[in-house]
């Protein structure tokens, strides 16, 4: 672990991504604990309220920021499909208006293109509602599970050489 205080957001990243790793080895539903084993305890203190608010609190943070961040992409997904939806009705608006009266070859190719344009427009909004926020979700049950693990703190054993 990181030797600076990290009461309130920060891990050390190896730590995190060990912890995240060891945890997603693990059914989603079972229960899972954590035990933190130091060189030696600090002077006239136990580490053990320290570490395990300092992990609950840090796993929190990530929930947060994880529901931050799945709100953001559901805007983005609102925007897009706005946009999507905006540019697919003008395209085929235009392929039906413009493009139908004349009969030919590039007329069709044109109306066509206008068509598929318009639907590959709603790639990403659909990418986004239908893919997008299940690893985020997923993500998000892990830190919260993460966050309420129980957590204990022993002093290592050195064993005599």
């Amino acid at each position: 672990m990181d030797p600076s205080p990290f009461n309130e957001k920060d891990l050390d990243e190896d730590a995190v991504e060990f912890i995240v790793n060891w945890a997603q080895e693990f059914p989603p539903e079972s229960a899972i604990s954590l035990v933190v084993h130091l060189d030696a305890f600090p002077e006239g203190e136990n580490p053990q309220l320290m570490v395990e608010k300092a992990i609950r609190n840090y796993f929190q943070y990530r929930v947060k920021l994880n529901r931050i961040e799945f709100r953001r992409l559901m805007q983005d997904g609102r925007r897009s499909l706005v946009t999507g939806v905006l540019f697919l009705a003008a395209c085929l608006s235009v392929s039906r208006l413009f493009i139908a009266e004349t009969a030919g070859t590039f007329s069709s190719v044109a109306q066509e293109s206008l068509a598929i344009a318009g639907w590959v427009a709603m790639w990403r909004p659909m990418e986004t509602y239908l893919y997008d926020w299940w690893p985020l979700r997923r993500q998000e049950r892990m830190f919260k599970k993460l966050s309420q693990m129980a957590v204990e703190v022993r002093k290592k054993i050195n064993p005599e050489p």
